[in-house]
């Protein structure tokens, strides 16, 4: 029993010894890559919705909307809605912008800025708190039976090396 005693302190007290020079820094060291634009298939060709409506889909690691305007014009835009980021591809695209189904902005389709912020009565309370702020566009083309849409692919991975992977 003595032994198993001194076994146990004689372990606990080495956990605490002087070993090799270890850093004990708290910074991430992930590096950071420059940004790297290329196409990426986001959605089939099948699944392009039907004019004046939109759906989801994911390139490159980001959400994306992809929208039909009612000419048949496709363009895409960031997935999640200022200020509280909900789909952006469940709006209803209208008059060349698309509609936040729950707040009611209007964002431009082709550049992604606002044209008429949070009007709706839910929309008021909540949106004169924040600023308005557009979404992102992205380019798109449709290249054998793949909508492509031009992304940053090493956003992601840039977005992740602020944070602790282990």
């Amino acid at each position: 029993m003595k032994l198993a005693v001194i076994a146990t302190l004689a372990a606990g007290a080495s956990a605490f010894a002087p070993t090799a020079q270890v850093s004990r820094s708290t910074a991430l060291n992930a590096k950071k890559v420059g940004p790297k634009l290329q196409y990426m298939p986001c959605i089939s060709t099948d699944d392009l919705p039907a004019p004046g409506s939109a759906t989801s889909g994911v390139a490159g690691g980001l959400a994306i909307c992809i929208a039909v305007d009612e000419k048949g014009s496709v363009f895409a835009l960031g997935d999640k809605c200022p200020p509280v980021n909900q789909p952006l591809s469940f709006g209803k695209v209208v008059g060349g912008t698309i509609a936040d189904p729950v707040l009611g902005t209007q964002f431009d389709l082709k550049t992604g800025e606002v044209v008429s912020w949070c009007p709706s009565g839910l929309g008021k309370l909540i949106g004169g708190i924040f600023d308005p702020v557009g979404v992102p566009v992205y380019p798109v083309q449709a290249k054998g039976k793949s909508v492509n849409v031009q992304v940053d692919v090493n956003y992601k991975a840039n977005f992740e090396a602020d944070y602790w992977s282990g």
